[in-house]
């Protein structure tokens, strides 16, 4: 993707739980981003990674159209959210074990959006296969009434 924006100013992860590697596609309502399985995943087991991990790297490329859509937002209202609250509304595995170094491909599309209210569906796929599915529902939080209020 030219010009593609940085992983780090899209998503709040630092370098330990940040695993997608690439982002290949954002807009509005779509995210594609790129991750390879690496000794350092959580739910490491045996030779490769528990496929659990997917439910994070569909949120994780959700996340990274939610902080496209932020960049789009003038400076004044950037950040008036506190977070995210995000739940597994349903996940279809059809892996148990992702093989180390495997190269995961995975697509996120906003299909339901109100103001702090979204469900996003997502696929992993791995060389074209699909591994798994994940649905989620993701409430953010409003900007607390507290915090434009000085101390004192």
């Amino acid at each position: 993707m030219d010009n593609a924006p940085r992983i780090e100013d899209l998503i709040p992860h630092g370098e330990g739980m940040r695993l997608i590697d690439s982002i290949v596609a954002v807009d509005q309502r779509h995210a594609v981003t790129r991750a390879t399985v690496k000794r350092n995943w959580p739910l490491l087991e045996g030779g490769g990674v528990s496929a659990l991990v997917l439910i994070e790297l569909a949120a994780q490329t959700a996340g990274v159209c939610f902080g496209w859509n932020e960049q789009l937002k003038p400076a004044a209202m950037r950040g008036q959210a506190k977070g995210w609250l995000v739940g597994v509304k349903a996940a279809r595995f059809h892996a148990d074990c992702l093989d180390m170094h495997a190269c995961i491909t995975i697509s996120s599309e906003n299909r339901l959006a109100t103001d702090l209210y979204k469900e996003i569906v997502a696929t992993a796929c791995i060389g074209g296969a699909l591994v798994g599915e994940v649905h989620l529902q993701v409430l953010q939080a409003e900007r607390s009434p507290f915090s434009d209020v000085s101390a004192g």
